[in-house]
């Protein structure tokens, strides 16, 4: 496995501080944040998921706890719109140039809208998708704020 990806360059481009943590991947897990979070021996709520989204058509890339669901009425209030629903994973591919269970809000092809559930603001470090399915890392909530231009919100059910 590869630990440099374009998620990783791009917190290294950033200049953020952030540390790799590879895990077997299991395609066939239920809730893959879940088998990532078990695989690592971490708190679920401290394993965030990496979703795309739409609000009012427009792509949004989401951040929220393994353990959570996302509300799209909550996330669509959060990005001033008025309906949101989930991207299709192709499309979610295509626009982020990461395979689904890879998708990292680092170093996507194409920037758009960050949100990241404010209770990442709990941890002194969270862990995020690194880039490729089986590559967690580590980093500061507020250093994945940075380098994502994201916003803490409320956006879990």
């Amino acid at each position: 496995m590869s630990r440099t990806t374009a998620a990783t360059l791009a917190l290294g481009k950033a200049g953020a501080a952030f540390t790799l943590f590879p895990y077997d991947y299991d395609p066939d897990a239920p809730r893959v944040g879940l088998q990532a979070a078990a695989a690592l021996g971490r708190a679920p709520e401290q394993v965030f998921k990496t979703l795309m989204a739409e609000v009012d058509g427009r792509p949004v890339c989401v951040v929220v706890p393994s353990d959570c669901e996302l509300s799209m009425k909550k996330l669509a209030a959060a990005c001033g719109g008025k309906s949101a629903q989930m991207m299709k994973p192709v499309d979610a591919e295509r626009l982020t140039g990461f395979k689904v269970g890879g998708i990292s809000p680092f170093g996507q092809r194409r920037k758009v809208a960050t949100m990241i559930d404010e209770t990442a603001q709990l941890f002194d470090e969270v862990l995020i998708n690194g880039g490729q399915r089986g590559l967690l890392l580590a980093l500061a909530p507020a250093e994945a704020v940075r380098a994502t231009d994201a916003r803490f919100c409320d956006l879990t059910a």
